[in-house]
C-alpha cells in the first residue's frame, strides 16, 4: 500500500537573498567544496590557490592534530578514513591500514596515547573546507548538500552526517555521488535519456542508471563495492615495489594516463606491465557495470552515455574496457571526473536555496521488509524503489488477547529472514485484548531523500504507535551487497519452495488451532465418531509438522484435514447465519 510523500519544503530565502548552501564532495582521496552564484558554478581554492583538497589530516607523534589537506613530512597522515565511516573494528580488523585501530568504542584510530573516532577525522576536513568557502564568501557558512557513495548505508550515512554535525554544519541533504554527477550533466550540459555513472574514486567504486528528462533525475538502478578504488591500485604497485611509498605509488598511476612507461630504481615499468597489475581490479568493476544493466533489463544500445566520476577513470585500461562495451563515442569526457560530482552537489545546493526546479530521485538498493511466521520475509519496500517514498501494510494478532506485536526488519533479497540482513527489533505494546484476527497494526517503512529508514507501527484502534529510526550500531561490508544480489538469484528457486513449504505449514497450524477451539466451545456441531476422527487427524499432522516435512506431504495432509472438517465447518457457518436471521422478518435481513 503506496503512501503519499511529498519532496521537502525548500529552505525560505530570507529578505529574497539566496541562502548560503554550499555543495560539499568528501572524497576517500580528495574533497571539495563550491557553490552556484548567479546560476555559475565556483569551486572553492585553499591558500595554495588549490581547489582539489586531499582528504588528509596529519599529526604530530604525539597524536595532536598538526595540518589537514596536505601530506606532511615526518608526521602520521591519516588518509582514506571514509572506508571506516559507519564501520566497527570487526569490519575491518582485516584490512591494512597506515595507521593503527583498535576496538576502542567500536573503532578508534590510535596515534599514541590518544584515540580518534573516523567521524571525528572527517569533521576535521569538513571543518577545513567550510573555513576555506568562509574565508572566500566573507560569510558564515551553515548548510550543505553532502555527496555519499550510492551504496553507503544508514550507519555510513549517519556517521558521515554526524561529522558535519561536529564541523558546524546541518546536512540539508545527502546526495549519491553518481546522481550528482548526472545532475551536473543535465543542467550544465542539457542531457537527456538513459546514462549511466561509472564512479571509480580513491576508496569506492559505484555504477548507477540513471533517466534524465526535464529536470526530472530517476535512478533506475545501482551496484557497487566500497571496498574497491584508485587506493587499491596503489597498494598494488606498492606490493610490486615494495620501497615506495603510497604518494610515490600514486604518482606513478596518475602518470600512466598520459604516458607509456615510467622508471622505478631503475626498472622500466610499462603500461603493459600497470595494465596486467590491474586488470582484475579494473575486470571487476566491469562485471559489476554489466550485472546492473542485465539486471535492470536493460538494452545497452539504448543508453546514451556513460559519464565518468573519479580519477581514476582517466587511466587507459578503464576507457578502453568501457569502449569495448558501448563504443567511445558514448564515453563522456566533457566534464572534469575529478571535480563532477562536486559541480552536481553545488547545483543541488542551488536548488534547495531557492534556485531551479528539478527533481531527484533515487532509490532503494536493497529491498525491506519483515520477519514473519516461520521465518519468512514479507518485502514492505522492494529494492530500486524510487526515494522519497512511504509503504504501509497492515497486520493483525495471532493468538486471542494478544497485546504486543514484535517486528524484526531485515534487509536483503532473499525470502528467509536467517539469510537476510537484520537491521532492528521493535515491539508495539498496548493492543487491546480481542479475539485473534481482529487487532489492525498499521505498520510503515518510510524512507526519506537522504535513503535513511524510518519504521512505525500504529494499533488503529487505540492510537497506540511506536517508531524507529533505523541506526544500525554496524555496518553491512558493501563489498557482499553484489554477493547478496547474486545469492538471491542463484537460491531464489529453492528460497521460493521454502517460502511456501512455510506458508502451508503455518496456514495449517492456524487451522488446527481454529478447529481445536470450535471441538471445545461448540462440540455439538458434529457427533462423537467424528470428532475422535478430527482428533486422531489432529495428532497425525502434528507428528508430521515435528519431522520437517516437504511442501508436497503438507498439502496432502492439509487436504485431508480439511475434507475430514468439512462438516463442522459447515455446521458452524450455518450456525453463525442462523443467528444473524432468527426472529427477523425477510425485509429486515
Amino acid at each position: 500500500m503506496p503512501l503519499k510523500i511529498e519532496e521537502p519544503q525548500k529552505p525560505a530565502n530570507q529578505n529574497n537573498h539566496q541562502e548560503i548552501i554550499v555543495g560539499i564532495d568528501l572524497g576517500t582521496t580528495n574533497s571539495l567544496i563550491g557553490i552556484v552564484e548567479n546560476d555559475k558554478l565556483r569551486i572553492f581554492a585553499d591558500q595554495n590557490n588549490k581547489n582539489i583538497i586531499p582528504s588528509i589530516v596529519s599529526f604530530n607523534q604525539e597524536g595532536d592534530i598538526t595540518g589537514v589537506g596536505d601530506y606532511q613530512k615526518d608526521a602520521v597522515n591519516i588518509s582514506s578514513i571514509k572506508r571506516l565511516m559507519g564501520k566497527n573494528y570487526d569490519d575491518v580488523k582485516d584490512q591494512k591500514f597506515d595507521f593503527k585501530i583498535s576496538p576502542k568504542n567500536g573503532l578508534t584510530i590510535k596515534i599514541a596515547d590518544r584515540s580518534y573516532r573516523p567521524e571525528e577525522i572527517s569533521a576535521k576536513i569538513l571543518k577545513y573546507l567550510k573555513q576555506i568557502a568562509e574565508d572566500k564568501l566573507k560569510t558564515q557558512v551553515k548548510k550543505c548538500v553532502l555527496t555519499v557513495p550510492a551504496y553507503f548505508d544508514e550507519a555510513a550515512k549517519n556517521a558521515t552526517k554526524h561529522a558535519a554535525q561536529v564541523a558546524g554544519l546541518e546536512v540539508v541533504r545527502l546526495v549519491n555521488e553518481p546522481t550528482a554527477a548526472a545532475l551536473a550533466y543535465g543542467l550544465d550540459e542539457k542531457v537527456e535519456g538513459l546514462y549511466l555513472v561509472y564512479d571509480l574514486g580513491g576508496g569506492t567504486f559505484d555504477v548507477s542508471l540513471l533517466k534524465m528528462q526535464q529536470g526530472v533525475f530517476k535512478v533506475l538502478g545501482v551496484a557497487g563495492d566500497n571496498q574497491l578504488g584508485g587506493d587499491d591500485f596503489d597498494h598494488l604497485i606498492i606490493s610490486k615495489f615494495p620501497n615506495l611509498s603510497k604518494e610515490q605509488a600514486k604518482e606513478i598511476k596518475e602518470k600512466f594516463s598520459a604516458q607509456e612507461f615510467v622508471k622505478i630504481d631503475d626498472q622500466k615499468f610499462s603500461i603493459q606491465d600497470f595494465n596486467e597489475l590491474i586488470a582484475k581490479k579494473v575486470d571487476k568493476t566491469i562485471h559489476l557495470t554489466q550485472d546492473l544493466i542485465d539486471d535492470l533489463e536493460i538494452d545497452q544500445e539504448k543508453i546514451n552515455g556513460v559519464i565518468l566520476v573519479g580519477g581514476s577513470t582517466r587511466l587507459k585500461l578503464v576507457q578502453e574496457k568501457l569502449a569495448e562495451i558501448f563504443g567511445i563515442k558514448k564515453i563522456l569526457t566533457n566534464l572534469d571526473p575529478d571535480r563532477v560530482v562536486v559541480m552536481g552537489a553545488a547545483w543541488q545546493s542551488y536548488n534547495l536555496s531557492g534556485h531551479g526546479q528539478n527533481l531527484l530521485l533515487d532509490v532503494v538498493p536493497l529491498s525491506l521488509g519483515i520477519e514473519m511466521m516461520g521465518g519468512i520475509v514479507d518485502k514492505i519496500i522492494h529494492r530500486n524503489t524510487t526515494t522519497p517514498c512511504a509503504y504501509g501494510k497492515e497486520f493483525t494478532t495471532y493468538a486471542d488477547n494478544q497485546t504486543g506485536m514484535k517486528f524484526h526488519i531485515v534487509q536483503g533479497e532473499r525470502e528467509l529472514a536467517q539469510d537476510c540482513r537484520s537491521l532492528a527489533n521493535f515491539e508495539i505494546k498496548n493492543i487491546p485484548p480481542m479475539k485473534a484476527g481482529l487487532a489492525k497494526i498499521l505498520v510503515t517503512f518510510k524512507v526519506d531523500v537522504d535513503g535513511l529508514l524510518t519504521v512505525s507501527a500504529k494499533e488503529q484502534k487505540t492510537g497506540q504507535q511506536q517508531e524507529i529510526i533505523i541506526k544500525p550500531t554496524f555496518s553491512l561490508d558493501e563489498s557482499k551487497i553484489k554477493e547478496m544480489l547474486l545469492d538471491s538469484l542463484k537460491n531464489s528457486k529453492a528460497d521460493i519452495e521454502k517460502r511456501l513449504t512455510i506458508e502451508v505449514k503455518n496456514g495449517l497450524k492456524k487451522d488446527i488451532a481454529i478447529i481445536k477451539q470450535d471441538l471445545i466451545s461448540s462440540p455439538e456441531l458434529v457427533d462423537y465418531a467424528e470428532i475422535n476422527l478430527i482428533q486422531d487427524q489432529i495428532k497425525e499432522i502434528e507428528e508430521l509438522l515435528s519431522k520437517n516435512p516437504n511442501k508436497q506431504e503438507l498439502e496432502k495432509s492439509a487436504e485431508r484435514f480439511h475434507k475430514i472438517t468439512e462438516n463442522l465447518v459447515l455446521n458452524k457457518v450455518n450456525k453463525v447465519l442462523n443467528s444473524k436471521i432468527s426472529g427477523k422478518k425477510i425485509e429486515e435481513i
